[in-house]
């Protein structure tokens, strides 16, 4: 099951994909991990999705990325008269924290702690953006508010705050159950929804001790102004762009989908690239032109993994969505402009003898036409730091653990296998040798690069460039 692509498919499970058998069809057609939004998945029904992931990966033998996505804080003014009102422009409208029924001059909003966070100027959209209310004046009660852009406004829409840092944390109680319900589980990444702070992904790292990997959903403004920060102490992010089309102009999504792209390509940390990127599949047997050239654009910009959500999830035509997105990675990535691209935003190693190494091991590679670059890993981090050098040629990523093998399945270009740790130089060479035969990858008489920590098994410890001759048969 080696994939012919660099870039990772992360498919959303749901109503239209959740048995086994679609779930085997979904990685035999190109998903590399699966989600799971716990928004709409209870936990008695997240558990038999991870038992079915692994009942696949068994059966293929090969390592599956699990993320169970985390709700995050859902904000969401009360109920209507009649279970609606019409909010005019230029009208007044209060927003405040008495339980009555609202209308169109008013209504609950039943959150305390953003009435500690909005000032004046600040301002509310609410509906996914359809609606826009500015503060006018705000105390500990209530907010009023002057209708920008009005509209219907029904029960229990939802509420983004652009401009106001919200003084709670990022997980709900909701999101503490479900987190620990999942690490009980085993699975292998953790996304955190709404995060404003890096704070917020300290607290689940708390949590997780180590479990499972973290992955920060970047979706508020307040998240982008503290990129840096955010990148420091998380394992990998997503660009969320459906909430953060809603938190800031449209137009500027793009823009901040290539900042965080590269962000993280710097870091050495996988990005997602997530949200409406097939939307018409979701009835549609093919994608629109414009779905095709943004998927190429992910792409082109370097992102590790790119994400299908409702098209897998609740489409009529999931499969063909993971295929159509394998395709077009396929394509994107044999074109000459790609390796351009990758060449061109390439970043200075870091300062360490991993990043050093792993810069080296990619200029040998392509300086001397090497077959692969293949990395003996513990904890991933070698290979992490090799697929930040985006080398030309494949990368395998050989682990005695299988939670190591299924979080790297969201890296760029990283083919990963679980095997037994090595006895020794010589057996670790020749083993890399005979895996990249067995797999495909290197032919006989070829060449491939070998990198790895000294001792065997100590993490983080990249320190040692090895170059070997696959063999022929005997490699069989």
């Amino acid at each position: 099951m080696r994939r012919l692509r660099r870039t990772k498919i992360v498919a959303t499970l749901g109503p239209a994909s959740s048995s086994r058998e679609m779930i085997a069809k979904l990685f035999e057609a190109g998903a590399d991990v699966f989600r799971i939004n716990m928004s709409h998945t209870p936990h008695d029904k997240m558990r038999e999705l991870v038992t079915a992931i692994r009942a696949v990966e068994k059966d293929y033998n090969r390592p599956i990325g699990i993320l169970v996505d985390l709700q995050g804080p859902k904000l969401r003014v009360g109920a209507f008269t009649g279970g609606s009102a019409m909010l005019e422009q230029g009208a007044s409208f209060t927003l405040d924290l008495d339980s009555a029924i609202g209308d169109a001059n008013r209504a609950h909003l039943p959150h305390p702690e953003i009435f500690a966070g909005m000032e004046p100027g600040h301002s509310l959209l609410l509906d996914d953006g359809k609606i826009r209310l500015v503060a006018t004046e705000t105390d500990r009660q209530k907010i009023v508010t002057r209708v920008e852009v009005g509209g219907k406004l029904s029960d229990r829409k939802g509420v983004s705050l652009p401009d106001t840092v919200i003084p709670f944390s990022a997980l709900t109680p909701k999101d503490h159950s479900d987190l620990e319900a999942a690490l009980d589980t085993g699975i292998d990444w953790i996304g955190l929804s709404f995060i404003q702070r890096p704070d917020d992904i300290a607290e689940a790292k708390k949590i997780t001790r180590g479990r499972a990997s973290v992955m920060a959903k970047i979706e508020k403004p307040q998240a982008v102004y503290r990129l840096d920060e955010i990148m420091e102490v998380t394992d990998s992010i997503m660009v969320a762009r459906g909430d953060l089309g809603v938190e800031m102009p449209l137009e500027k999504v793009p823009g901040i989908q290539k900042q965080l792209t590269r962000a993280s390509r710097r870091a050495g940390k996988p990005v997602v690239v997530a949200t409406q990127m097939l939307e018409s599949m979701i009835n549609s047997p093919v994608p629109t032109r414009a779905e095709v050239s943004d998927v190429a654009t992910a792409i082109f910009d370097g992102a590790d993994a790119i994400m299908l959500s409702a098209e897998s999830a609740a489409g009529k035509y999931p499969v063909e969505a993971v295929m159509t997105m394998n395709r077009i990675a396929e394509e994107v990535e044999s074109e000459d402009g790609y390796r351009a691209i990758m060449q061109a935003q390439h970043a200075e190693p870091e300062a360490t003898g991993a990043d050093a190494i792993a810069a080296a091991a990619r200029q040998i590679a392509d300086t001397l036409d090497l077959s692969a670059i293949i990395c003996w890993t513990s904890s991933g981090s070698t290979g992490l730091r090799v697929a930040r050098e985006r080398p030309q040629v494949p990368i395998v990523a050989i682990s005695p653990n299988l939670a190591t093998g299924r979080k790297l399945s969201v890296a760029w270009g990283i083919h990963c296998v679980v095997a037994e740790d090595a006895h020794d130089q010589d057996d670790m060479v020749e083993r890399a040798c005979r895996i990249a035969f067995k797999d495909g990858i290197a032919k006989a008489g070829r060449r491939v690069i070998i990198v790895a920590g000294l001792p065997l098994g100590t993490p983080g410890a990249t320190n040692m460039i090895r170059i070997a001759f696959v063999g022929g048969e005997e490699m069989d």
